[in-house]
């Protein structure tokens, strides 16, 4: 009971928390996902065992740069395609039966575009239309916590066939399809509340955010299982680490960035 109580609440400041700086203002949206993005990296680091601050120096360069200074498309294009071939490494990493952590320099890469780049496009997507659409990134927020607490309640209820027992032993094929099915519906729901996106673009949406969402989540369990741990920190009580919070979203944040500028594009 303890437990629980102590997860319902570190989960509502966090949530209070990520609403209050969308609210707030895009500085302080921006500003706490630069935060973010450095305490997933420590993570990170601890869980591959990377040496030295590079990292952090790299990461906030970019972060710099492309959020502030950098205009041009086409840069933005080179850092979504470096960000997306990474994470398409880390997909090939995860169905492989390899379990050898990489070398410094890939962990280094991987480190800087796998949570950097994530962090970089979650924050971009809120200016998709050249102005900062609150309800967006809320909407995709909800989209992923609907999906995660669906998931658990419908694995914990009906859950049979392991989705990824190598990975992760508790998740299930239908508590997966659960969490989608909910996901989907509460896009169509949404879209009647932020026309920005037709219902049908939610509904697309919702889709890739979860199918990517729950990969990256398996990604950072084979990370947390090949060091032999259980969480990646220990900054959110009951929740673990931040990489525990927000592997599925910065993992998704590039997919989902890309298929808003293909929405873009083909409306």
């Amino acid at each position: 009971m303890r437990e629980v109580l102590r997860r319902s609440v570190t989960g509502a400041v966090y949530i209070f928390l990520l609403l209050s700086v969308v609210f707030l203002s895009s500085d302080a949206f921006d500003f706490l996902f630069m935060i973010f993005g450095l305490a997933c990296l420590n993570e990170y680091k601890k869980l591959v065992h990377l040496k030295g601050l590079h990292i952090y120096a790299a990461y906030l360069a970019l972060w710099w740069l492309f959020i502030y200074f950098v205009n041009d498309m086409s840069l933005v294009y080179v850092l979504l395609g470096c960000t997306l071939i990474v994470n398409s490494m880390l997909l090939f990493y995860l169905f492989s039966k390899r379990t050898k952590l990489f070398n410094t320099i890939q962990k280094f890469l991987i480190g800087l575009f796998y949570v950097g780049g994530g962090c970089i496009f979650l924050t971009m997507i809120p200016y998709t239309n050249n102005d900062f659409a609150k309800f967006l990134i809320i909407g995709i927020f909800i989209l992923i916590w609907v999906n995660d607490s669906f998931a658990y309640i419908v694995g914990r209820s009906f859950g049979r066939t392991k989705l990824f027992s190598a990975v992760s032993p508790k998740k299930t094929i239908e508590g997966a399809l659960g969490g989608l099915v909910f996901a989907v519906a509460c896009a169509y729901f949404m879209a009647k509340y932020e026309p920005i996106l037709t219902p049908l673009q939610w509904v697309l949406l919702a889709v890739v955010i979860v199918i990517t969402g729950n990969l990256g989540d398996l990604i950072e369990s084979k990370f947390k299982r090949t060091a032999g741990v259980k969480d990646s920190g220990a900054i959110l009580p009951g929740h673990g680490g931040m990489l525990d919070r927000l592997d599925s979203l910065i993992f998704a944040a590039p997919f989902a960035y890309l298929t808003l500028k293909i929405f873009a594009h083909v409306s």
